[in-house]
């Protein structure tokens, strides 16, 4: 007798495991707690993707597709850039884990290879070599992908905090009073930044424009340097 495909498609498939990353993240995400959010058994879910990492491939499929859909080449190569690194932070922003995801996958999808074709035809109008090309890209995403992990794991700390012992069990007093006991040889400039709220840039627009910036501006003097 034929085995009957279980009665469920592959796009609820894709959407619980975006509901479990949220909620769980990427850490316990397996194939046993998604068949059991579905209300299947586990084995039911190899009909339709053969591993988790099959999954997680699936997933940074559809979020490059989005970061193609939304993003509009224009301009010269340092505004293309821009535009496409704005455009993967945003995108990445509002997709649980979706960073993880996108550096723990190989562009063995459409819309991945696509997506990385993408960002080298923001650069081949320059003079590079092309691996220079490619480091640029490299480069570029390693910054966008760590920053966007940066914010998304901090934020997760605050909140687990306050969730298990409130908002008094921030460390922040806790921070000054440990300054306060440190050298200014060991602690002072660092004391001086904390007390006066800059670190409370990080993760903003203006914290991210400007690493982007640094990156652009290097990479047009490594141009300048090698037409001379």
């Amino acid at each position: 007798m034929k085995k009957q495909l279980p009665q469920i498609s592959e796009d609820k498939i894709l959407q619980t495991s975006w509901e479990l990353l949220g909620e769980e993240g990427i850490e316990k995400f397996s194939m046993r707690r998604l068949a059991s959010r579905l209300g299947i058994q586990a084995p039911s879910l190899y009909w339709h993707f053969k591993s988790k990492q099959d999954i997680y491939q699936r997933l940074a499929n559809q979020v490059s597709k989005i970061i193609l859909e939304e993003h509009q080449p224009a301009g010269d190569w340092k505004e293309q850039l821009k535009g496409l690194a704005i455009t993967v932070r945003s995108v990445l922003g509002r997709y649980p884990c979706s960073t993880q995801l996108m550096m723990s996958t190989l562009p063995h999808e459409t819309d991945i290879i696509r997506f990385n074709n993408r960002m080298l035809l923001c650069v081949e109008s320059t003079p590079l070599e092309q691996e220079q090309k490619m480091q640029v890209v490299l480069t570029l995403m390693n910054y966008v992908f760590n920053f966007v992990l940066d914010d998304y794991e901090h934020q997760r700390n605050v909140s687990a905090i306050i969730k298990d012992q409130g908002e008094e069990a921030l460390p922040g007093d806790k921070v000054i009073r440990l300054l306060d006991s440190m050298s200014e040889a060991d602690a002072g400039l660092f004391r001086r930044m904390f007390t006066s709220g800059l670190f409370e840039l990080m993760g903003t627009d203006k914290a991210f424009e400007f690493g982007l910036r640094l990156i652009l501006l290097g990479i047009e003097q490594v141009i300048k340097e090698q037409s001379k």
